[in-house]
């Protein structure tokens, strides 16, 4: 299937200018290249702007509760680990209200692709600075600044070893869909984080704010197998944007050492007989 394919033909609830536009492109993209076909692909997302992609693409999708759209991803997989699982949500969704979700999942080290849009505002519910945004940012929330230190995605997954680890930029469909692409067809737990803008919430990271401030990774010849430079890159303040891979490794994943999910996915195995099913629940007693 080609790129357009993947993409549904509705109409999109999403602000003109939004990054969302092209998140929806690459990922499409990515799919295309990869050859997945849509019945093998399950789209999960939570709420908020970033999570109706779930409703614009050709894929299994699965819209589940604000903050929980790893979890939801992460038990989709281990029962169905035969599927390309694709956890993905805003900022808010995933680094907020899922934050705990995303620290498990990561030390678990679940088959999933993790892709945050990530535009340091809460989109859905009218630009509340999101854990992301920057140290005194104002909203209308917020009008003395954001008094909360900003969560550093990046740093964070490095640091507790996630195999995975990329940063992208919206207004860069192609890298973005490639990054996508290469975080799917690694065997782990992988965080595609996607930079973006809000324009309606976000008048200051805009379009042009982030294009004078990427720094791609692949120009400087940065060691992506090496994990402390990859943290260190993932630190760097300033005005230069890492883009591109931090980090990657190869590591068993959680369904490949447990031993109940060896063999036939759960998901396909047949019921307990209900004789079966009173026996052991009569055991207990």
């Amino acid at each position: 299937m080609n790129a357009e394919q993947y993409l549904a033909d509705v109409e999109l609830a999403w602000c003109p200018g939004c990054g969302n536009f092209q998140i929806r492109k690459a990922l499409a993209q990515a799919l295309s290249s990869l050859g997945l076909p849509p019945h093998r692909v399950v789209l999960v997302t939570g709420i908020g702007q970033a999570a109706k992609i779930v409703h614009y693409l050709t894929v299994n999708g699965f819209n589940g509760l604000h903050g929980r759209t790893i979890a939801a991803a992460a038990g989709l997989k281990l029962a169905r680990p035969d599927l390309t699982v694709i956890a993905e949500s805003g900022d808010g969704d995933l680094y907020g209200e899922g934050g705990n979700h995303l620290l498990h999942n990561i030390r678990r080290n679940v088959d999933l692709t993790v892709i945050a849009h990530d535009n340091r505002v809460y989109g859905l519910t009218k630009g509340q600075a999101s854990p992301t945004a920057p140290l005194g940012y104002t909203t209308r929330a917020q009008p003395f600044g954001s008094l909360s230190s900003p969560l550093n995605p990046l740093a964070l997954a490095v640091a507790l070893g996630a195999p995975f680890v990329a940063q992208s930029f919206s207004g860069e469909v192609e890298r973005t869909g490639r990054l996508i692409a290469d975080a799917i067809r690694h065997k782990g737990f992988s965080l595609v984080n996607v930079l973006h803008p809000c324009p309606s919430w976000n008048r200051v990271q805009n379009f042009a704010w982030y294009k004078e401030r990427l720094a791609p990774l692949e120009e400087g010849g940065h060691d992506k197998r090496d994990r402390m430079k990859a943290l260190a890159v993932a630190l760097l303040g300033g005005e230069r944007i890492p883009i591109g891979v931090l980090y990657e490794e190869e590591r068993p994943t959680f369904e490949e050492q447990h031993p109940v999910l060896s063999g036939d996915p759960v998901g396909l195995r047949p019921l307990p007989r209900p004789e079966e099913v009173r026996r052991l629940v009569a055991s207990f007693s």
